[in-house]
């Protein structure tokens, strides 16, 4: 994935570069369908199923907010994750991803 080619929000780059330092280069895949500048809706490789809703709009700068997605949409936590830091984002994208 080549972070800085994607049309997104910085602090959407830096996130994905976290993770693709984290993770490895092909671990991770965008939902190609979101096209709105200020998401991206990220998933595993193998686990599309398990998606993260990860939104900048709305939220104070550099903070994120994050629904959680699972195959059962009854499931999904919508709302509850707002105005994080970098490094809460990245610790519940690691537990809902690769856990």
């Amino acid at each position: 994935m080549n972070v800085w080619a994607i049309d997104k929000d910085i602090p959407l780059k830096l996130l994905l570069l976290e993770l693709v330092h984290r993770y490895g280069e092909n671990t991770l895949a965008l939902n190609n369908q979101e096209q709105h500048y200020k998401v991206i809706d990220l998933c595993t490789v193998n686990e599309p199923g398990i998606s993260a809703y990860i939104y900048t709009f709305g939220q104070n700068a550099g903070r994120y907010g994050i629904d959680l997605k699972y195959p059962i949409s009854a499931h999904n936590i919508v709302g509850e994750n707002e105005d994080l830091t970098l490094d809460q984002i990245v610790e519940i994208i690691s537990t809902h991803l690769f856990s």
